[in-house]
């Protein structure tokens, strides 16, 4: 028998198994490929960008490894990028870094960027079918040695990042308007103390201030969604960080913002699923960063784990996959970048599909009927069902390999391509 032959008929059958819960897998296969998943530029090149800003650094921004192959130019991401998204299934979005410009032969300060700088990106993006979303870049920059950009003491330093924050939200915009899909911006700043400070309020008063001259001109919102984020604390921000998850959650729902939450910005015990539903009734959408932290925000490779599932399953029970836009957030230098994307995306794929087959209605109407241990028998009856069969179906239409097939592909790209870089 085939390989496709073994697929098919093993989805046959979950089908029917499926169907005798009243989940329709063909729905759900439908709806998992329309569901936009961004996937991070930085994974390639190990955060370093492209705009000569500085030395790698800034509020925990650290790849650590060694591993052969890293893109060392701007071609070299959109090749490894290419080439990745033939082995993952489902609809991509690509999230870039302002330091990723495209300018060869200049020096572009962050003040100075300008959509032109991204026209190569936008074309690219066109051309392989998918849209982008951006964030500014407030790290690894002189401005940024020590520690400050948008909260800074000094006015000419919170100037300068302001207008880079101001030109940031422009050239999203402009990817939106090419696109015709709106361009989430992203802003996240290292600002903080190693040590206890003396004067927090102070700090985030400038802050503030500085957020309401990034965020004062209009963007069309079909072309520009804005978001902020938070994070608990970084290397060399360990005891106070600006912009806190109260500070953000505040700022976001006074200015009618989206939020951005990464499962890695908080407290180890904290789980990002908890706090979907939180904030969902209030925020004008959610951004999900979606990592996976061991022991601190240390960005590891996305796995198909229980944290990742939780999120999946809670943006799933809310119905809210139009207000809770899901991205990956992960950097590692110690194993094949490329195949580090491919697990990462695979992997959340997998966790998107999996909320969309859990049997919600017998664990709702369980709950309505006060019938908790029928309840906590189904959350466990559904680890179980015949998951594998549909995800290898998933990734057979979508044309991608099914199960460990991508691993030889990643292999041999490593041979002919990755292992020729200097």
């Amino acid at each position: 028998m085939s390989d496709a032959r073994r697929v098919t008929q093993a989805y046959q059958q979950a089908r029917a198994q499926y169907a005798e819960l009243g989940i329709d897998t063909e729905a759900v296969l439908s709806q998992a490929a329309e569901i936009p998943l961004a996937v991070n530029c930085w994974q390639a090149d190990d955060v370093a960008g492209f705009d000569g800003g500085g030395e790698i650094s800034g509020g925990g921004i650290l790849a650590t490894g060694g591993y052969p192959g890293r893109a060392r130019t701007v071609d070299q991401v959109r090749a490894d990028f290419d080439f990745a998204r033939t082995l993952m299934p489902g609809t991509k979005r690509f999230n870039l870094h302002a330091s990723y410009l495209d300018a060869p032969g200049q020096t572009v300060d962050r003040d100075a960027i300008e959509p032109r700088h991204f026209q190569s990106w936008i074309e690219w993006a066109d051309q392989g079918g998918f849209a982008l979303d951006f964030n500014p870049t407030y790290f690894s920059h002189p401005k940024a040695a020590d520690g400050f950009t948008l909260a800074h003491p000094d006015s000419a330093i919170r100037d300068f990042w302001v207008e880079h924050g101001v030109r940031s939200r422009r050239i999203a915009a402009a990817m939106g308007a090419a696109q015709r899909s709106a361009s989430i911006n992203n802003l996240w700043i290292p600002d903080g103390f190693k040590d206890l400070p003396a004067d927090r309020l102070g700090y985030r008063q400038r802050l503030i201030e500085s957020l309401d001259r990034v965020y004062a001109p209009p963007f069309d919102a079909g072309h520009l969604l804005d978001a902020v984020e938070s994070k608990l604390f970084g290397i060399g921000s360990e005891s106070f960080v600006v912009g806190s998850h109260e500070f953000y959650i505040g700022y976001a729902l006074s200015r009618n913002l989206g939020l951005t939450m990464d499962a890695g910005h908080y407290h180890p015990t904290e789980q990002l699923a908890d706090k979907i539903s939180a904030l969902l009734p209030f925020c004008r959408f959610l951004l999900l960063h979606v990592s996976r932290p061991v022991r601190w925000d240390s960005d590891h490779v996305v796995l198909f784990d229980d944290a990742t599932r939780a999120i999946m399953i809670e943006v799933c029970r809310a119905q809210a996959w139009d207000r809770a836009h899901l991205a990956v957030d992960f950097f590692d230098a110690s194993i094949n970048r490329v195949g580090a994307w491919v697990i990462g995306i695979r992997s959340t794929f997998k966790a998107i599909l999996y909320a969309l087959l859990e049997p919600r209605q017998q664990i709702s109407a369980a709950e309505r009927q006060g019938r908790l241990t029928d309840r906590l028998a189904w959350h466990e009856e559904a680890g179980t069902l015949p998951f594998g069969a549909v995800w290898n179906m998933f990734c057979e239409r979508a044309d991608v390999p099914v199960g460990p097939a991508w691993i030889d592909a990643v292999t041999a790209y490593e041979r002919r391509v990755l292992a020729a870089r200097a």
